[in-house]
């Protein structure tokens, strides 16, 4: 049985603020390519909401899109094309902090605290709880910035309901949070978020690192974009797949309307819009805008991994 190392060139080690702003320029470039399915994924995941039919909140004239190209399309049509793009400044800031922080923390969780067997791999049990640690402290500390780019994906809904705008751009976003809620209320949502990132991270971190080295070990493939690309296919899917019933609970909860102490008016916890969401709207209420993260998490995975990887390798760093 082979049991080679891996394929690639031992190099001096960088210093991690340089591994951070590398990490975060490729999260960048990624975002800025799908961001427009994010926010489709986001109305998606907030249409038909339960509680807000039972709050009353829910409004007449409020657009109905039943799949992810017909809520797209809306988009385009009814509020211009640019609103594809709409919260993107926060969300290139969340990912400079999460994306940088995440892949920072993973790297030394993998080569310091946790280590690496005799032989060079690393397990899976390793990489798991290495992914789950990871994203859920870059998320963490990205998360009022999760906060401000979800408020902002929904002007353009509650304009067309003939709603007052609730924020008027990144700045005003960020004071107007923390004027009603305090810090506290920059954090609002947070544990869904952390949950959803540690989920995420799972299956992103944890595949793709898993599968490279696989293949690495024990198939003729290279340290290239072959092996890349393959890989990151991989934790595409299977971050969607374990990230998206996180994420509705998180979009839900930060999107829901808040009283003047910052309190949500519509979910009491994560625990709350997971258990309303479920009886008012079936287990699949879960899944909805799975589509277009799937389709998001795809290219942003391939985008991400492909740069960050080449990247690396200009900058004469080591292959993740």
């Amino acid at each position: 049985m082979d049991t080679r190392q891996d394929k690639q060139t031992k190099v001096p080690k960088w210093p991690r603020m340089t591994k951070f702003t590398l990490s975060a320029c490729a999260a960048s470039v990624a975002e800025l390519v799908t961001f427009p399915l994010d926010l489709t994924k986001t109305r998606l995941q907030v249409q038909g909401e339960a509680a807000l039919r039972r709050a009353g909140v829910a409004s007449t004239t409020q657009p109905t899109y039943r799949g992810m190209i017909r809520t797209a399309i809306g988009i385009v049509q009814e509020e211009g094309p640019l609103q594809l793009w709409r919260g993107v400044t926060p969300a290139i800031y969340r990912h400079v902090v999460y994306s940088g922080g995440r892949m920072l923390a993973y790297e030394q969780l993998r080569e310091s605290v946790l280590g690496r067997n005799t032989d060079g791999s690393f397990p899976l049990w390793k990489a798991a709880m290495g992914g789950m640690l990871a994203g859920a402290l870059g998320q963490f500390l990205a998360s009022p910035t999760d906060l401000v780019k979800v408020q902002m994906q929904m002007e353009g809904r509650r304009a067309l309901e003939g709603k007052e705008p609730r924020v008027r751009g990144v700045h005003h976003a960020f004071m107007k949070i923390f004027s009603e809620g305090g810090v506290r209320g920059l954090w609002a949502g947070c544990v869904p978020n952390v949950q959803r990132a540690a989920l995420v991270n799972l299956g992103d971190l944890t595949t793709y690192d898993t599968v490279k080295h696989f293949l690495l070990r024990n198939t003729p493939v290279e340290d290239n974009s072959i092996c890349h690309s393959l890989a990151s296919i991989c934790s595409g899917l299977v971050a969607a797949t374990m990230g998206t019933p996180a994420d509705v609970v998180k979009t839900r909860i930060m999107n829901q309307p808040r009283d003047p102490q910052g309190r949500g008016l519509l979910y009491k916890s994560s625990i709350d819009c997971l258990i309303q969401s479920v009886r008012g709207e079936g287990f699949w209420s879960l899944y909805k805008g799975f589509l277009p993260t799937w389709m998001r998490m795809a290219p942003w995975s391939m985008t991400f991994w492909l740069t960050f990887e080449q990247i690396r390798k200009t900058m004469g760093i080591s292959s993740f």
